[in-house]
C-alpha cells in the first residue's frame, strides 16, 4: 500500500478525521497528508500512504490554489466564520474598491498568522494559548500571493457585501489572514466565510476522490479498492530529474553507499534532489548528485 491518494475533503471533518478514515479503509497505519485544511474548509487533501510518506517533505513547498469567500463589514476572533463576529461601523466597500485592493495585495509580503492557528509558541499551539485567554504574539512570515482575482460579487446587502476570490499562494499562507488584512486595509473589517482548496501543488480537485467513493470501493473490494486509486509514490515530482538504477546499484543505495549509475547522470544538478528509479520506472528512493556519483538521501521500502 504505497502511493498518493488525492482526497476531496468535505466541510465538517478535520484533516485528521480524513486520515483516520483512510487508515481504516486501507488497513494501513502509515499515512501523512500534504497540508492541513480547517474543518470548515473543503477541497484537495493529498494523502501519502506507506513508503510515499517519506516523500511528503518534497511537497511541503508546493503552491496552493483556493476559492475563498470574503465577507465584509465585520471582524472575527478567528478571522473566519467560526469565531465571534464584531460588526464594524464603517462604509462598505464597492466592487471597484475591492478589485483595486486585491491588486495591491498581490506579490511577496509579510503576513501575521492568525492567533487561532497551529503555530507553536514555546512548544505550545497558539490556538490553545488563545483559548486559555493568554496573549499570543506571532512573528510575521514571508509569503507570496501569486495571484488574487475577484470572480463574483454579491452586493445584495450593501452594508455586508461578499466577494468570491481565487487565490494562488505560496505554502504557509493563511487565506483567512488575507481576508482579515483586506478588511483592515479598507477599514470595514472582513473575515473568511468559506474556503475551497482547488489545488495543492500538482494535485487538483478535478482528480480528487470523495469520501463516499472511498467508502464504496472499500466496501466492495476492501483495501484493494483503495490501492487501485493510488497514484505512484512520486506523483507530482515530475519536475525533479530521475536516474534509473540497476538492481545491484539499488542494493548499494539501500545500504547508504554512493552509486555510480551505469546509465549516467543526465539532467541531474550538483547537490539538487533527484528521483531514483528501478528498471520498471518505479521510484525506489531519493538522492542528490555528488560529482559523478549519487548520494542516496532517502530510500523507500521495497
Amino acid at each position: 500500500m504505497h502511493g498518493v491518494l488525492v482526497v476531496a475533503k468535505p466541510t465538517g471533518p478535520t484533516s485528521h478525521d480524513v486520515v483516520a478514515l483512510v487508515r481504516r479503509l486501507a488497513a494501513t497505519r502509515r499515512i501523512g497528508h500534504g497540508g492541513t485544511l480547517d474543518p470548515f474548509a473543503s477541497g484537495v487533501l493529498p494523502l501519502f500512504l506507506g513508503g510515499a510518506t517519506r516523500l511528503v517533505e518534497y511537497h511541503l513547498a508546493d503552491d496552493k490554489a483556493y476559492r475563498a469567500t470574503v465577507c465584509f463589514g465585520a471582524t472575527s476572533t478567528t478571522d473566519d466564520l467560526d469565531g465571534e463576529l464584531t460588526p464594524i461601523d464603517a462604509p462598505a466597500p464597492t466592487r471597484e474598491i475591492v478589485v483595486a485592493a486585491l491588486a495591491a495585495s498581490r506579490g511577496p509580503q509579510l503576513q501575521q498568522p492568525p492567533v487561532y492557528s497551529a503555530v507553536q509558541v514555546g512548544g505550545r499551539r497558539a490556538y490553545a494559548m488563545a483559548r486559555a485567554g493568554e496573549a499570543v504574539e506571532l512573528p510575521a512570515r514571508s509569503v507570496d500571493i501569486r495571484s488574487l482575482d475577484l470572480v463574483e460579487w454579491d452586493g445584495a446587502d450593501p452594508a455586508r457585501p461578499i466577494a468570491i476570490v481565487d487565490v494562488v499562494c505560496s505554502a504557509g499562507t493563511y487565506v483567512r489572514a488575507l481576508a482579515r488584512d483586506l478588511g483592515a486595509r479598507l477599514g470595514c473589517g472582513a473575515y473568511l466565510g468559506g474556503l475551497v482548496r482547488s489545488a495543492s501543488g500538482p494535485f487538483t480537485l478535478d482528480n480528487a476522490h470523495a469520501l463516499d467513493e472511498l467508502r464504496a470501493v472499500a466496501s466492495e473490494s476492501g483495501p484493494d479498492g483503495i490501492r487501485a486509486l493510488l497514484l505512484p509514490g512520486d506523483a507530482g515530482l515530475d519536475a525533479l530529474p530521475a536516474v534509473a538504477l540497476t538492481d545491484p546499484e539499488i542494493a548499494d543505495a539501500l545500504q547508504g553507499r554512493f552509486v555510480r549509475p551505469a546509465g549516467g547522470l543526465r539532467g541531474a544538478v550538483e547537490g539538487e534532489p533527484l528521483r531514483l528509479l528501478d528498471a520498471a520506472g518505479v521510484i525506489v528512493g531519493m538522492g542528490r548528485r555528488d560529482g559523478a556519483r549519487i548520494a542516496p538521501t532517502k530510500m523507500l521500502p521495497r
